[in-house]
């Protein structure tokens, strides 16, 4: 049982770290202005997504998902990590999501959908269109991304608040080694929900130890972003490492056979020999931007 904590907390921090990198190394990028907003509330606790605008903007925003191991935090936002996206002119919303092991993957999703509300609703404040919206992230965060690329969509038009009547719906996505299927982990049948090496690590996420196995695996089509692909998915452009011993490359590729299938557009990048993570992550940003450049400003590459 301690190794299993241990195996846990190993890969959340590895996770956060890839993700984001740590708090110490974190920096501002010159020019760019950076404020901290609350775009929703939870149990009482304040959820806040911080603003990045760099002087010169495109009018166009990305949503970056801070997560790792589904833990999020503001010291986990790193403005210069995403400097590729900002040189564009591209301001950023940097999410910070309720975190496991409080919240299931369920109750973090809501938590996006509503951050991607706030900003289509506060779009003209920031100057960004609220109809061209993209989101990226890794591991965790790039599930996430899936997700609202997935499952985001019209608002509750019957709503008081004039944010959760907004859609949560994204244009494009660009993601780093993302869990797709947690029913077929590593090969058809190799379920994680709950069991198995990622499923036992992250368990919080999936819901108490104490739940029936049973009721626990009814969470994998919801939590799994391959159920919801259909020809409409945002654009995904997913870069994935092929000795990925984390999450497997594996799930990059039934994302993309299921894509093919159902005529939606997913394009795989592969690093040969990479793990779940490599040097440099940040210099990929820039082919995340190339994608956000063609899908939402329409630019030919």
């Amino acid at each position: 049982m301690k190794s299993l904590a241990r195996l846990g907390r190993t890969l959340a921090v590895a996770s956060t770290l890839l993700l984001s990198h740590p708090a110490a190394e974190a920096a501002d990028v010159p020019g760019v202005r950076r404020t901290e907003v609350i775009y929703g509330r939870k149990f009482g606790t304040a959820l806040t997504l911080d603003v990045l605008q760099p002087a010169r903007t495109n009018g166009y925003a990305i949503i970056a998902v801070i997560s790792g191991g589904f833990f999020s935090s503001h010291d986990g936002i790193n403005p210069s990590y995403m400097k590729e996206i900002l040189d564009r002119g591209y301001t950023v919303f940097a999410v910070v999501h309720g975190s496991q092991p409080k919240f299931t993957i369920p109750e973090i999703t809501q938590d996006m959908h509503r951050s991607v509300r706030w900003i289509r609703t506060h779009a003209a404040d920031y100057g960004v269109n609220p109809d061209k919206l993209g989101v990226f992230g890794g591991s965790a965060g790039g599930h996430l991304s899936l997700t609202l690329a997935t499952q985001g969509g019209p608002g509750d038009a019957a709503s008081k608040d004039a944010v959760d009547r907004a859609s949560s719906s994204v244009q494009a996505v660009a993601c780093f080694f993302p869990p797709t299927d947690f029913e077929n982990w590593s090969a058809p049948g190799d379920t994680q929900v709950g069991i198995g090496k990622v499923g036992r690590a992250f368990h919080p996420a999936f819901g108490p130890r104490s739940e029936v196995l049973e009721e626990r695996l009814k969470l994998g089509p919801e939590i799994s972003p391959i159920h919801g692909l259909k020809k409409e998915t945002a654009p995904t452009l997913i870069i994935h490492g092929d000795a990925d011993k984390l999450v497997p490359i594996y799930q990059a590729e039934i994302y993309k056979k299921k894509a093919d299938a159902v005529g939606a557009t997913v394009r795989v990048d592969v690093k040969p020999g990479a793990d779940h993570g490599w040097a440099n992550m940040e210099k990929d940003l820039g082919t995340f931007a190339d994608w956000f450049d063609v899908h939402l400003r329409g630019i030919s590459k």
